[in-house]
């Protein structure tokens, strides 16, 4: 138990206290602009051992900050076996442990939470710690340092300005910044994104290649596909971790009932994946006015909603190019293409905005393709570092 003046940090214990955990937020951020909690149920099978997938391959341990009897903080900190094989490229070895979930109600919270997750990780072997992460990479990623007054977007964490101006504080150098782009579907954003003329998915110069949406029939093999291109593309990006079949089948149950076959962009040439894309409508068009834990009118609400499909934005959560691709003139090509096929989709789906992140700062050919269309970021996310 770590101790400084009033304040008291303690590990998480019991079904009780997780929950107190899960809600904490917005409690702490209930009234400040530009924030709307999440649904508690979300949050429940990120975090809850007994829901998230996660548990599977990772452990974690969560704290509580408490003043005159009050929660005011919290922090996870956790381990995952599957960095143990990381590629040099992702910045990771087995020592790196990660912290995430990092709320305060003010700035003089955060160092002590911050040493409650660094001596976890020591007591793990864990000689650096890098985050946030809620989870890992896979989950809700980073601290927001800009974008707080845009709209809430599904997986994407919201935090005060003064959170990480306290991190820094607490001696934590920033690692990566992640961006976010919010893109207005429409005529506007079609001509300003340029595809070489005369090149379409399927036709003339590009006949051997096939693209088609998701089969409802068969969205646990469409899911497998996604995880494997997922693995096979980003493997040596910095950060990443892969998805398991258990996270996919994890995610794959959560987003189910708000999927629409248009969500799903795949591309094959001769038969195999070479890129694909999958959007996710934006839960918060539907739940942002409901709370955090919703009335059973509420629920009897979003329950109409989802059926209705009444979602007016959404998330690129994945947009990738086959590994064998890499280097070459197709390879090059296809982002371009992808975000042309969603483009496409989007005159048949109902979404005004459609959002494209998380982009690491420093993937300057994504960043580049984007920016054509957005110049500036919505949004931006860090992740921080510190030994051990």
């Amino acid at each position: 138990m770590t101790q400084t003046a009033r304040l008291v940090i303690t590990p998480v214990r019991g079904f009780r206290q997780l929950s107190t955990f899960i809600r904490l937020p917005r409690g702490l951020y209930a009234g400040k602009a530009g924030y709307v909690p999440p649904l508690d149920m979300e949050q429940r099978n990120l975090l809850d051992p007994a829901k998230s997938p996660f548990f599977r391959h990772g452990k974690a341990q969560y704290f509580l900050a408490w003043r005159n009897g009050r929660a005011v903080g919290r922090i996870s900190a956790q381990t995952d076996d599957l960095v143990r094989d990381a590629a040099p490229e992702t910045g990771l070895t087995p020592q790196t442990g990660f912290f995430g979930a990092l709320d305060a109600e003010s700035p003089d919270v955060v160092a002590p939470l911050l040493e409650a997750a660094a001596e976890w990780l020591r007591s793990q072997g864990m000689t650096s710690m890098l985050g946030p992460w809620t989870l890992n990479s896979n989950g809700e990623y980073g601290t927001m340092i800009e974008g707080q007054q845009a709209a809430p977007m599904v997986m994407m964490p919201w935090h005060p300005p003064f959170l990480s101006e306290a991190i820094e504080a607490a001696g934590l150098t920033k690692k990566m910044d992640v961006l976010s782009y919010q893109m207005e579907m429409g005529p506007q954003a079609e001509n300003a994104h340029i595809v070489p003329k005369g090149l379409s998915l399927g036709e003339g110069r590009l006949g051997a290649l096939s693209v088609r949406q998701m089969d409802a029939k068969n969205i646990e093999r469409d899911g497998e596909i996604l995880r494997s291109m997922y693995n096979d593309t980003w493997r040596d990006t910095w950060g990443f971790v892969p998805y398991t079949d258990d996270d996919m089948r994890g995610m794959i149950h959560e987003i189910k009932p708000i999927l629409k076959s248009e969500h799903f962009v795949l591309v094959e040439q001769n038969g195999e994946p070479a890129g694909v894309a999958l959007v996710v409508p934006n839960v918060f068009d539907v739940a942002g006015d409901l709370g955090g834990a919703p009335s059973p009118l509420g629920w009897v609400k979003l329950g109409v909603r989802l059926l209705r499909h009444e979602f007016h934005s959404a998330r690129v959560i994945l947009l990738g190019v086959s590994k064998a691709l890499s280097g070459t003139a197709l390879g090059a090509l296809l982002p371009a293409l992808l975000i042309s096929e969603l483009m496409k989709r989007g005159h048949v789906l109902p979404y005004r905005q459609i959002e494209l992140g998380w982009v690491l700062e420093t993937n300057m050919p994504m960043r580049r393709l984007i920016e054509r269309i957005v110049p500036q970021p919505t949004k931006k996310h860090r992740v921080f570092h510190r030994s051990l």
